[in-house]
């Protein structure tokens, strides 16, 4: 699924990386605790988390997860921001629940990990 798509679906705001919004997500997973997001090791995955802080920026980093949507109107912070440019992750946001985001995203065709 496309990343525009995506944000489409879930009513989501690009924070940064907008220059991938043509690329294409296969999984999502769904977690708020970044101990859970190390276990994965998929490509082309979407971290849908309620976890705001720059611990799931540097999780994803070290995961190799290029795509992290914020759920329930969580606050990007600057330093969030400028983690996320040096690693090349996309960060949006939803004022959705995690579950109803991950609900929606399914529905469309987006795959679960497990």
């Amino acid at each position: 699924m496309e990343l525009a798509r995506i944000v489409e679906i879930v009513n989501g705001r690009v924070i940064c990386g907008e220059e991938k919004l043509r690329r294409t997500v296969k999984y999502g997973f769904s977690s708020d605790l970044m101990s859970d997001v190390l276990t994965i090791n998929i490509e082309n995955l979407l971290l849908m988390t309620g976890l705001a802080n720059p611990q799931t920026i540097r999780t994803a980093e070290m995961a190799d997860i290029e795509f992290i949507l914020f759920v329930r109107n969580k606050k990007i912070t600057m330093e969030m921001i400028k983690l996320a440019r040096e690693n090349d992750i996309v960060l949006i946001t939803t004022g959705y629940s995690l579950f109803r985001t991950s609900a929606l995203l399914f529905n469309a065709g987006l795959k679960p990990v497990y």
